[in-house]
């Protein structure tokens, strides 16, 4: 058993994939309900169509060659450093890799940072899943 990550050694290490409630009250719990005018349901939204809750999404995009990491798909291009990356920016000053982990506190603190900047149209499947949407369904029955 590896104590740093909990894994016993059988099979890849797949990462924390999130029920929905226990991250609505994980996001919470980080202060992002409301943050910037952001609902936690747009939030929750987001996090869902990004990486459908899972903290080890990677996703490459071939035309700016960058990799989207993590539960909310943060770029390597403008957010984070992965080495591979031309060009990068790493406006969070973060390892991408520190955004695959199962405590997302580095991911929030990085989206955040985003949302300062940008706004949560910054993130393309907010603008194609929740923009103008009822999204309270993503935090119904969770309690927070």
């Amino acid at each position: 058993m590896d104590y740093v990550t909990g894994h016993q050694g059988k099979g890849p290490l797949k990462g924390k994939k999130f029920e929905r409630c226990e991250l609505a009250r994980t996001l919470k719990k980080f202060g992002l309900a409301g943050y910037k005018g952001v609902s936690l349901a747009n939030w929750m939204c987001l996090a869902y169509g990004e990486s459908r809750y899972n903290t080890q999404a990677i996703n490459y995009n071939p035309g700016s060659k960058s990799t989207d990491y993590g539960i909310f798909q943060i770029n390597s291009k403008w957010w984070c450093n992965d080495g591979k990356t031309p060009k990068a920016v790493n406006g969070c000053g973060v390892s991408c890799s520190a955004l695959l982990k199962d405590d997302i506190t580095q991911a929030v603190a990085c989206a955040k940072k985003i949302v300062s900047q940008q706004g949560i149209t910054a993130w393309v499947a907010w603008k194609n899943n929740c923009q103008n949407r009822d999204v309270t369904s993503y935090v119904k029955g969770c309690r927070v």
